[in-house]
């Protein structure tokens, strides 16, 4: 089965209010998994609002039916459920629009900004290290940015991580890794395969993702005819990347490295961390350290959201196709 259409894409976004600041479309319904498509499989959409509250105000008045029995609620309770529990984000799931079954997360503007420049959680900005389709020009300014240095960040902790000379798919594996590292369905409830299904059906996508920033680093040399990069491996170096890591990253990093008792502040510690043979084990760390958290506090949100039902259903989807792998 052929993926979905920019015709479908339209056709399924009219029949929301479209006071949209972000919109993008993911999955295997999008981009090849090099799995085969089910008529029954899922498009998944992530809509970025300025005003949640209005927006599940007019979004339940046209689509009620989307919403689980906390609809009764109201928009209020809706909005207070998405914005101060697990990845600030709030799922409506196997919905059924203009004969597609669709599932969409609503996240509001400034929660995206702050998890693509922070990873706070690492939800939103993790999906946003991998390809996906903008079905919207991106008029805010503040998101555009955002969205290359979430790209820039994924480039350093993932060079942290890295031998001195690697391949290009090694290098889209360890970013589309980052943030499913600690994600807790990746041992119960995920394809086995996902993370090299995404990147080896995906290369040229990667590729035309991350030209631009890969161009712009100095301390690299990427072979482009070869398909193979070069990295100053020097502490100095290391320092540059563990300098321009994620705020949430570096906390992190800081507890980690403070959990003997004594304080030593950032600053210190980064520069003891570039000299440490153990610097990259140390980063991977801190990063599942955020995906733990986020991965059981939203999927833990998604039972409410979702109401019980769907959600047994959704989950039996996900451990069907972890089995599937597994054989």
């Amino acid at each position: 089965m052929a993926s979905a259409s920019v015709k479908v894409f339209d056709s399924v976004l009219s029949k929301f209010p479209q006071k949209f600041s972000f919109v993008f479309a993911y999955g295997s319904k999008v981009f090849s998994q090099g799995t085969k498509l089910n008529e029954g499989d899922m498009i998944d959409f992530v809509f970025t609002v300025d005003n949640p509250l209005e927006w599940h105000k007019a979004n339940m008045q046209t689509n009620h039916k989307h919403y689980s029995f906390i609809k009764y609620a109201g928009a209020e309770f809706i909005k207070n459920i998405q914005e101060n529990f697990g990845a600030k984000m709030y799922f409506n799931t196997l919905v059924e629009v203009e004969n597609k079954l669709i599932k969409y997360g609503v996240i509001s503007t400034a929660h995206l900004i702050e998890d693509l420049l922070d990873w706070q959680t690492l939800y939103i900005s993790g999906r946003l290290h991998k390809p996906v389709k903008v079905l919207k020009k991106i008029e805010n300014t503040d998101i555009h940015k955002a969205l290359q240095i979430n790209l820039q960040s994924a480039l350093h902790a993932s060079l942290l991580c890295l031998p001195e000379t690697f391949s290009e798919i090694k290098l889209f594996l360890k970013i589309a890794e980052l943030s499913y590292s600690g994600d807790f369905r990746m041992h119960f409830g995920e394809d086995k395969q996902k993370i090299e299904n995404i990147v080896q059906n995906q290369v040229s996508y990667f590729r035309d993702l991350y030209a631009d920033q890969l161009k712009l680093m100095p301390q690299l040399h990427w072979n482009q005819s070869q398909c193979t990069i070069e990295q100053d491996s020097s502490s100095a170096t290391t320092l540059h990347h563990l300098n321009l890591l994620p705020k949430t990253v570096q906390h992190n990093l800081l507890a980690i490295w403070n959990r003997d008792g004594r304080y030593r502040d950032l600053e210190d510690v980064l520069q003891s961390l570039a000299h440490d043979p153990q610097c990259s084990e140390m980063v991977e760390k801190a990063i599942r350290d955020i995906t733990l958290w986020s991965s059981i506090s939203q999927s833990t949100k998604g039972i409410l959201t979702a109401g019980i039902m769907k959600s047994l259903k959704y989950s039996s989807r996900k451990v069907k196709k972890m089995i599937k792998s597994m054989k």
